[in-house]
């Protein structure tokens, strides 16, 4: 096995086909299935299973995943080892987070700090950034949920409240506020289960006997802001993240906050690297 085979192995796994792979990689779909068959037949196994023109990787492909992985975060590690070694002037930090709003802040005041470190910025589901950081794809998260798992370790940052919002035009459009009861039976539009503002809004409504109507599912924020905006249905959202929109009204919860948290997590056996503690001491 050589380091171009396991990097074609590595790329295909991660991007779930050769053609996207290969894109990744910067070279031809060709180069990376022959790379991938010379690595499997000099061992005479098979890393992927062919199911209806998709690759599906067999048991020793996630185990061989797992080992790839770890030997790319290292080469990684090293590199920017190296790269720090004179002071953090140079580098790549990559940041994970569940939305754009909260991270923005913090990337600018990082930016400021370390003008010469390149920042790269993945924005999925808080279950998507969890994996991320486990399957060190991103350096550090800020993200709303905490988990317990002793790969990880979080700093919590600050906490925020859920707030209803509705189009203007709405027959709430002219209230101050809103009761929990006011949600039972009403069309609502919400993220999709992977969110954390999902899980903790129907935590709390369950808590309570309040059962919406869910009309629509969507994994964007701004898509449920547009799909509220059309009328389809109300949403749910974090305070800090409804922003200015003159089509919509945010509505606060009367009788009990709703709230979420925010944190920063990182590996915990990453969470000394230089560039990686100096963006949790910062946050």
């Amino acid at each position: 096995m050589n380091f171009a085979q396991l990097r074609a192995f590595h790329a295909i796994a991660e991007c779930g086909s050769v053609t996207r792979a290969a894109e990744r990689l910067g070279v031809s779909q060709p180069a990376v299935t022959v790379q991938l068959k010379a690595l499997e037949d000099a061992h005479g196994v098979e890393l992927f299973h062919r199911v209806n023109r998709r690759l599906v990787l067999s048991d020793l492909g996630r185990e061989l995943l797992e080992i790839a992985r770890r030997s790319f975060a290292a080469i990684d590690e090293a590199q920017t080892l190296l790269a720090e070694s004179g002071g953090l002037d140079r580098g790549t930090l990559t940041v994970g987070a569940d939305g754009p709003y909260h991270v923005i802040a913090h990337l600018a005041a990082f930016r400021e700090r370390f003008p010469k470190i390149a920042v790269t910025l993945l924005i999925g589901n808080s279950d998507d950034m969890l994996e991320s950081l486990l399957a060190f794809r991103t350096d550090v998260a800020v993200l709303a949920r905490h988990v317990d798992d002793s790969r990880l370790t979080f700093r919590h940052v600050a906490r925020h409240r859920l707030v209803v919002f509705v189009p203007r035009d709405h027959p709430w459009g002219r209230r101050r506020a809103l009761k929990l009861a006011d949600l039972d039976g009403v069309d609502m539009i919400l993220r999709e289960e992977g969110s954390t503002t999902r899980r903790v809004f129907e935590a709390a409504l369950a808590e309570r006997g309040i059962e919406p109507r869910v009309v629509m599912e969507i994994e964007s924020r701004e898509a449920v802001r547009e799909a509220v905006a059309a009328g389809l249905g109300i949403g749910v959202v974090n305070e800090a993240e409804f922003g200015h929109d003159a089509r919509l009204v945010a509505l606060p919860l009367r009788d009990g906050a709703i709230t979420t948290d925010e944190y920063v997590a990182c590996r915990a056996d990453r969470s000394e690297r230089r560039l990686v503690r100096a963006f949790l001491d910062m946050v």
